[in-house]
This record gives C-alpha cells, structure tokens and sequence, in this order.
C-alpha cells in the first residue's frame, strides 16, 4: 500500500472541478442576463426571489472561487505534494473525509444563499454553522497535506509545496479571524466587529482570499504545471524562492485598498496603497519565471494547446497584477472605483488567470488519472482555448471601456456646478457593454461544456488509476 499514490481523492475532485466550474460560470450567464433583462426571472413565480440578482450573485462567487476553484486546488496540491515527495498522502480515510466534507460546504452554500441566509460578507457570506464546517474541513486538509510533507521520501520540499502551504496557512488564519461573530439563530448572526474596523478586518481577508486562494495557491499549481508540461526545468530556481518570500509578505498589507474614499484613516489608505505598488515586483517575477521556462522550448506553443492556457495564464496573471496596483493609485482609484472596471480586472483573474491554469492543468492531469496517454481529443482542446481567450477578451474589454465611461459619466459636471448625466443615465450606457459582457461569458461557458465532453471521452476510453505506483519504491 505505501509504494502506491493515493489518485482516488485527486480524480474525486478534478471531476468535481468540471463540475462545478460549469455550475458557477451557468449562474454568471444567468446574472449577466439579469443585468440586460432585469426582469428575466419574474415568470418564474414563487421561485423568482430565490433567482433574483442580489441572491444568486454571492452563490456565483462561490461556487467559482470555493467550488471551482477549490476543487481545481485540491486536486492538484494533493497530486503534486504526493509526485514531489514521493509518498502516499498521509491518510486516506482523511482525504475521503476533505473530499466529502468540501462538497457538503458547497451543498450547503448553494441551498443557503438563494434561501438570503448570509452575513452579507464578500467572499464570507455563509452563515455560522458552514464557517464551522469549512474550519474542521481546512484543518484535516492541513493535517493531510503537511502530514505528506513530513513523511517524504526526498530531502528537497519542492517550491510549489511552499506555495501550497503558504495558502493553507493563510487561509486558516483569514477565515477565523474574519468569520468571528455572535450566532443569534441557527441561520442569523452578527460580526464580532463594528463600523469601520469590521470594514478593515473584512478586506484584509477579502483581498487575502485573492492573494492566497486565488494567487499563491494556483502558483504552487504554476510551478509544476508549466515544467511538467513543457519538459524543461523552471526558467530560475532562486527567482522562485525570491517570489515566494516577497509575494507573501507584501500581500498580507494590500487590503485597504478596496477602501480608499471611506471612513478608513487615511493613513491605512496610504499603506495599502503603497504595499500594492510593491506588490509588481514580485508578481512580475513570478510570471517572468514562467514565461521563461519555455525557454528553448517556444516551438511547443504550436502544437500543444495544454502549454498555451498554461502560458496565457501567466499572462493573464502578469495583467492583472500590474492592474491591479494601478487601480489601487489613489487619483486612478478616484475614476475606477465603483464602477465596472472594477469587474473587468476582477474576471481578467479570474477568468484569465485562475480559470486557465487550472483547465490547462486538469488537462495535464486527467489522462494520468484514467491511465490514458493524452486526452480523447487535443483539437477540443485547442478549440477550448480559443473559445476561453476570446471570450475572456470580450468580457475584459467591454467591462473596461464601461468602466472608464461609467467613471467620468459619473464625474462630470456642468459649468453651473451641476451634474452632466443623471445616475440613470449612465445605466443605459452600460447596455451594449453589458451585452458584449453576456457574449463573451456564455463564450467561456460553452468552452466548459467542451471540456466536459472531452473529459468524459477520455474517462469513457480508459479506466480508473486508484493507486500509482511510486517509481522509486518499484526500483528499489
């Protein structure tokens, strides 16, 4: 038994990625529906409440952030730790229990928030009892991952471990801290913190969620991925310790920046400023070496469409960093806040960056799961690709331009001092962005519904991988 890997946690949820990242990008089609035709839902009747645009929203940045992408971590943090370290994952009594734990937290989510139980948190919206239940599940995920770690065969952790392990640190802490509230009801309860510090405590773990869950997280992924993919070693070693430390320290102080023009002191504004100005070094590092590792390998890029969402990832990753940090500029802040750019650059990463990565990945990943060579069909997955970027661009684009034009609509004025456009006004000018939006969404939708046939051909032609030999356990 412990000259195998464990692959059965690992299929469990790279099957549940495709699965939920269809259900989550589903509910965006549904909201960039709603926002062009409000009233989309009403001939549903009694159930038109629980589909309305202000339920539905928090359960679409869920199910992509926590479904999709939490599934897409989990599985391959718990294959890498295993290739790495060249041993079986510490229980797997414990991955069964992470595994159905984690679908049971998304269950849940997906029954409560159409129901309206939430704390009205961004990214913390579940209710008390599911903030119990994500802890228990994140610390036996801890145990599993870490208990791998030390049991290894090899003297070397590798980097993408210590960006796995930087996210579940992370997390853990965010997650108590900021869920710490009052229960009332089984379904109602009250932040522990008021006003402007719930506010403070809030983004720190709001901005964190996407510098740990959404960015350190998947860089373990990046780290392994693109090597492995493109048969060449990471561009720079070194770089990616540099990129690890500096990543992580800068991050945990960016938060006030989605604060900036509140009742936050100004001084915090400033910090969380500044801090994300500092933070494009280390991510252009990081995305730099993973450019770079197709060094002498470029040539692949034609031929090999898992390399290209691997690499137009980074990409993605590179944009949105440096976005990012410009948006957080106080003057430049001053146009985008609010507005739709704010959505733009949001889906630019999460779309662009997380969303890719991981499709590239799961791509690399599922043939070795059913004990295939590669997937059923490569042309799918190059017409994927295509599908993904196009519409990814469609979106980021349209939102941009409605961003900007939102931002000075809002912002002009009359020689008298009045305003020029009424609130109203710079609603319908959103519509034909908005439409442009839908069309690129429902773009990137299809192209799950592609991989979904894909995958399922390839699981149709081969068979379950339960237990992966270990090489070195075999030659000795």
């Amino acid at each position: 038994m412990e000259a195998t890997y464990n692959y059965k946690v690992v299929r469990q949820f790279a099957i549940m990625t495709i699965v939920w990242g269809i259900v989550g990008m589903l509910v965006g089609v549904i909201l960039a529906t709603q926002l062009i035709w409000p009233t989309l839902t009403e001939a549903l009747g009694p159930l038109a409440p629980y589909l309305s645009y202000g339920r539905i929203r928090p359960l679409h940045t869920n199910a992509v952030i926590f479904a999709f992408g939490g599934s897409a971590l989990f599985a391959t943090s718990l294959y890498i730790v295993q290739r790495t370290c060249q041993a079986r994952l510490l229980s797997d009594g414990l991955a069964s229990f992470v595994f159905w734990g984690w679908q049971l937290v998304i269950l849940l989510a997906a029954l409560s928030l159409p129901m309206g139980f939430t704390t009205g948190k961004e990214y913390a919206e579940l209710e008390w009892p599911i903030d119990l239940l994500i802890a228990v599940v994140w610390i036996a995920y801890a145990v599993l991952f870490f208990g791998t770690i030390i049991k290894r065969k090899t003297q070397h952790i590798y980097v993408a471990n210590w960006f796995f392990g930087a996210y579940i640190v992370t997390i853990t802490i965010l997650h108590v801290v900021n869920s710490a509230e009052l229960p009332v009801t089984l379904t109602k309860s009250y932040s522990a913190y008021a006003g402007v510090q719930d506010a403070m405590v809030q983004w720190w773990y709001g901005h964190n969620a996407v510098g740990f869950f959404l960015t350190t997280a998947f860089l373990g992924m990046m780290y392994y991925f693109i090597p492995k993919q493109a048969g060449r070693p990471i561009f720079s070693y070194r770089l990616s310790i540099v990129h690890f430390w500096a990543l992580n320290f800068i991050y945990m102080w960016a938060g006030p920046h989605h604060l900036l023009y509140t009742a936050l002191p100004d001084w915090a504004q400033s910090l969380g400023m500044v801090f994300s100005l500092m933070l494009i070094a280390p991510s252009w590092g990081g995305m730099m070496n993973g450019i770079m590792t197709l060094s002498g390998a470029w040539h692949k890029l034609r031929t090999d469409p898992i390399l290209k969402f691997l690499i137009t990832a980074m990409s993605f990753y590179g944009m949105s960093t440096f976005e990012g940090p410009m948006m957080s500029v106080k003057t430049v802040n001053a146009l985008s806040h609010y507005t739709e750019w704010n959505i733009a650059h949001v889906h630019s990463g999460a779309m662009g960056w997380v969303a890719m990565i991981s499709i590239g990945s799961l791509y690399h990943l599922i043939p070795r799961l059913f004990g295939r060579e590669e997937m059923y069909s490569i042309k799918l997955i190059n017409t994927h690709f295509w599908m993904s970027t196009i519409g990814v661009v469609l979106y980021i684009a349209a939102m941009w331009i409605a961003g900007v034009a939102q931002g000075l609509m809002w912002r002009a004025t009359n020689s008298d001092g009045t305003l020029t456009y009424s609130f109203a006004q710079s609603v319908n000018a959103m519509y034909p962005f908005y439409t442009i939006r839908l069309i690129g969404g429902v773009l990137f939708f299809a192209g799950m519904l592609l991989m979904a046939y894909n995958v399922w051909k390839t699981i149709a032609a081969g068979k379950a991988v339960n237990d992966a030999r270990i090489p070195e356990a075999v030659a000795a």
